[in-house]
This record gives C-alpha cells, sequence and structure tokens, in this order.
C-alpha cells in the first residue's frame, strides 16, 4: 500500500503538535514507521488519506461498538446540533441518558457526566478520598486510568510503550499516596492493605486489562478484592472506561455479577463524542457539590452534542442485546482463525479474549499481568502489525493494546483477517 499522503500530513503535523499527534500511541513509535491518517469511516471500514480501504480493529479504541458514522448516532447530533452545540445550563437530555444508563447498570443510583474518561478516573478517586476521609490508593501495575497524577505511577498503554512508565511531573507527593499491585495477585493486595491500615480510600482497576493487551480476570480475582474492600471499609473502583457497555449492558459488574463502590465510563457512553461518567450508590454521589464537600465541576460537562450521541448509542444497545451475542460470537470465530493461522507457521504466541476483546501477545508464557505482557517479543510484534496493514488490516499499534471489534464487522471481514494473518505468519521469524 501507498501511504505519501500520510507521510506528508504527518510531516506538517510535526511542525505544529508535539510529536505530531495528540495521543502518544498514534505516533507509531511502538512499531516504527510513519502514522497512518485517516480522511474518513464507515462500518467496518477506515478510509485513509491515501484512499486505502482497511479493516478496522481498533474501533476508535472502543467507542464505536456498532460501526463507523452509524446513522442513529449521526441523525442525533446532526438534530442536536442545529439547536446549538453548548449552553453552560442543564438540559433534559442530560438527565434522559442519566436515567438510561442508571438503569442498565447495576448497582448505581447517580452518575455525572465528564468529558473523558481519565476525567472520570481523576473524580472517581477524588470522590472516594473525600467520603472516605483517607488518602492513598491501589493500583495495579499495566493499567491505565488516565494520565491524571495519581495514575502515571507505572501505567500501561502508551506509558509502557515510551519506556517511560513514572512520567516526570508526577510529584513525589503524589507518588507516595498511590501504592502499586500486581494485577490479579490477591496476596500483594493483602500485603499493602496489612502495611497501611485504615489510610487507603480505594482499590481502581481495569476489571478486564485492556492497557496491557486484553487480560482477563483470573478466577476468584474480582471477588477476592471485592472481599478485601469489604472487610476493611475500602472503596472498589472499576474502570470501566473500555468494558462498560461492551461486554454487556451493564459492564463487568453485570458479566461477573460483583459489585463496585464506583464505576467509571468512557468509550462507549459517548458513541464517539468526548464523554466519560463516574457513578455510584447515592450515598457516595451526594457527596459531590453542590450536594455535598467535593468538589468537581465541567463547562462542556454534559454537552449536548454529546450526550445525544451517547443516549442513541445506549438506545441501540439497550434496545438489542442480541448486539452482544453477536460481537462475542465473532470475536470467538476470529480467535479460533487466528489460532490456525499461527500455528500453520509455528509462531510462539497466546491470545487473551473476553466479550468483544482480543489481543495476540507474541510469547512463550500466558498472559495474565504487566510483568508476563511485557515479555512478548516486540519485534515480532512490529512485523505482525506491518504484515497485517499491508494486507489492508488496522490493528493496534503497539502490543499493550486490545483489539476492539465492532458489529459492522461481517464474517467475511473476519475470513479477510484470518487469511492475512496466515500469509503473515509465514514471514514471521
Amino acid at each position: 500500500m501507498i501511504y505519501k499522503r500520510s507521510s506528508a500530513l504527518f510531516k506538517d503535523a510535526l511542525k505544529v503538535i508535539p510529536g505530531g499527534v495528540n495521543s502518544p500511541v498514534r505516533a507509531f513509535n511502538a512499531v516504527g514507521g510513519e502514522p497512518v491518517f485517516v480522511e474518513k469511516a464507515k462500518g467496518a471500514y477506515l478510509y485513509d488519506a491515501d484512499g486505502n480501504k482497511l479493516i478496522d480493529y481498533i474501533a476508535s479504541w472502543g467507542p464505536m461498538i456498532l460501526g463507523h458514522a452509524y446513522e442513529p448516532v449521526v441523525n442525533a447530533v446532526i438534530e442536536k446540533a442545529k439547536k446549538g452545540t453548548s449552553f453552560g445550563m442543564p438540559t433534559e437530555i442530560e438527565t434522559e441518558i442519566a436515567a438510561l444508563a442508571v438503569a442498565m447498570v447495576p448497582n448505581i443510583d447517580k452518575i455525572r457526566f465528564v468529558n473523558s474518561g481519565t476525567e472520570a478516573c481523576m473524580s472517581a478517586v477524588r470522590l472516594a478520598r473525600g467520603f472516605t476521609g483517607r488518602d492513598k490508593i491501589i493500583k495495579f501495575a499495566g493499567c491505565y486510568h488516565g494520565h491524571s497524577d495519581s495514575f502515571l505511577i507505572q501505567a500501561g498503554s502508551g506509558a509502557v510503550t515510551f519506556g517511560v512508565p513514572n512520567s516526570p511531573g508526577v510529584t513525589q507527593g503524589t507518588a507516595k499516596d498511590t501504592l502499586l499491585a500486581h494485577f490479579n495477585d490477591l496476596d500483594a493486595v493483602a500485603k499493602l492493605i496489612s502495611e497501611n491500615k485504615e489510610e487507603i480510600a480505594c482499590i481502581i482497576l481495569e476489571p478486564v486489562a485492556g492497557n496491557m493487551g486484553c487480560i482477563p480476570p483470573a478466577e476468584g480475582f474480582l471477588e477476592g478484592l471485592r472481599e478485601l474492600c469489604d472487610a476493611h471499609n475500602i472503596l472498589l473502583i472499576f474502570d470501566e472506561v473500555m468494558t462498560g457497555f461492551r461486554l454487556a449492558k451493564g459492564g463487568v459488574q453485570e458479566r461477573f455479577n460483583i459489585e463496585a463502590d464506583i464505576v467509571t465510563f468512557g468509550k462507549v457512553i459517548g458513541g464517539g463524542l468526548p464523554v466519560g461518567a463516574f457513578a455510584a450508590r447515592a450515598e457516595i454521589m451526594n457527596y459531590l457539590a453542590p450536594l455535598g464537600p467535593v468538589y468537581q465541576a465541567g463547562t462542556l460537562s454534559g454537552n449536548p452534542l454529546a450526550m445525544a450521541s451517547g443516549l442513541a448509542m445506549l438506545n441501540s444497545l439497550n434496545n438489542n442485546p442480541d448486539i452482544f451475542n453477536s460481537l462475542e460470537e465473532k470475536t470467538a470465530y476470529l480467535h479460533s482463525g487466528l489460532d490456525r493461522s499461527l500455528q500453520e507457521s509455528n509462531v510462539v504466541y497466546t491470545i487473551n479474549r473476553l466479550g468483544s476483546m482480543i489481543s495476540v501477545h507474541f510469547s512463550e508464557t500466558p498472559v495474565t499481568d504487566f510483568k508476563s505482557a511485557a515479555l512478548g517479543n516486540n519485534t515480532t510484534f512490529k512485523d505482525f502489525f506491518h504484515g497485517m496493514l499491508q494486507q489492508g488490516v488496522y490493528l493496534p499499534p503497539s502490543a499493550f493494546e486490545s483489539w476492539f471489534l465492532n458489529d459492522a464487522l461481517t464474517y467475511e471481514d473476519l475470513d479477510y483477517t484470518i487469511e492475512a494473518t496466515k500469509k503473515v505468519a509465514k514471514t514471521l521469524t
């Protein structure tokens, strides 16, 4: 494929944007080469600036669960835009989407909308600290909750890609209040709790990790965290920015039948527009201003275009619950085909999958946490990524990112991807 136009656009971007991108993973530093600039997208396909058509497996990193330019979402945004794009005042549609989200997700009474997943997670931790009167938090190595200072104490995804898990600009004072544990390791969590008695406000995690590749929770891990939190009066925060409204209508809480105290959302809840949210039972949410002492605000929070987009998306999912079965079946089909294709060429790999999230790790060992994810062969991944790109398949440009399927993908698309994998696997060493 030819990428002359993308290359020229990247050179122009480098002059005025740090690294030429507005989010680091887009720069292709993890895989080499120059990023592909997209011009438009429809359904399961991206169309780049050079006119190439690509089968999309990032779905804008998750939100395009029903495909790009999904007509009900596009129409809702257009109609809402005709009435104005921002008011800084309450609108009825905010209540509509809030009521729908509360109805779809177990164990939440109230929800507050913000502008990004980062903002949602940052606000959730502040709320947990305010509610408990404690300062420290536990997070997991490799779980990414946005770029707020509290979370950049060994993160996954972009931070790992660039080899800077502890970002300059994060103060030692902030770092001392963030305790690190290993994903899927209950003993590590119990040890931290015992060493910091009555100081820990919350445990925050991606219940299904997506920023060190897709890593599902081990059997009993989430249940164990719930028990530890109950025993020590710690709040459990599920970062469902990726998994919310994707793995089930009610997200991980519904899928695993485990209650979190606070849940954060992003991605799907905005239908492709910048939206985040955090939610909990009423006694916790009532600690937020203007009812309570914990301050949180945002000029564009509840933006009417974002609310219209999100409401159209959630209505589609709520009214068509079979979409989740369809997505899971397609992902399982892809998993099986990838297995066959990679085995035929004796490539060393392991595949993780849950629902419509999947990732290929070029590793000899099972991938269950950040340490095992980091053992993957990055050279092989780079070759695989570029090989698939030449075949017209766009994968996440980092070994530390989950793939996200969208329901616009057809079985013909999946079969093409499987055949492309078979061709590329023969070139891998």
